[in-house]
């Protein structure tokens, strides 16, 4: 059975509780919808902050709305090296122990003892999908992408699955560079 899957990049961005917003931003302020994301309810804002790490600073980082519980920052390993922070390959949410950084807003600094991981690969699923492949949540599987040039197999791909979501694999600028992948593509998940 085919299992297809839309392969997306997931560039670098931050995801801020409304207490670091505020403190970003200013009293009181919230997020401004720029572009909707794949993910229901998921959006790209006109915010953008600026990340600094021992080295060096990423300038005009994004931040994805809605707020939520913990601010995360998700950078592709080579981000993380050139600004010279340590960050652990996570699943999203899990960043106890994760990289440190200081994010530079235009009303104000927060400094993060943690919360600077590298993205691991995953698939969003319903559980309809994952039903309809044979895929539990938290289920590792392969996907196979065909680009020109650089066809590779992914391995460690965690699936996860939730009503909330809408059938789509992220991987990071990192990972959409090896292999060539233009935007978007189709994978295929392997047995």
């Amino acid at each position: 059975m085919s299992k297809p899957v839309l392969v997306e990049i997931s560039a670098r961005h931050i995801h801020v509780t409304e207490k670091d917003l505020e403190t970003l931003f200013g009293s009181g302020y919230k997020l401004t919808p720029k572009k909707d994301l794949s993910q229901p309810g998921q959006f790209a804002s006109e915010e953008r902050v600026d990340v600094v790490g021992p080295k060096k600073t990423l300038a005009n980082v994004s931040i994805l709305g809605p707020c939520r519980k913990a601010t995360q920052i998700e950078l592709s390993a080579t981000d993380a090296r050139s600004i010279g922070i340590s960050a652990p390959i996570r699943e999203s949410g899990d960043i106890a122990g994760s990289g440190a950084c200081k994010l530079v807003g235009p009303a104000g600094e927060v400094e993060l003892t943690e919360g600077v991981i590298v993205a691991k690969r995953h698939i969003h699923m319903t559980p309809e999908d994952a039903a309809n492949y044979s895929i539990k949540d938290k289920q590792i599987v392969s996907v196979a992408l065909n680009t020109a040039d650089r066809s590779l197999v992914f391995g460690d791909v965690v699936a996860r699955v939730s009503p909330s979501y809408k059938l789509a694999m992220h991987i990071d600028t990192d990972e959409a560079n090896s292999a060539s992948v233009p935007g978007s593509c189709t994978g295929e998940i392997l047995d």
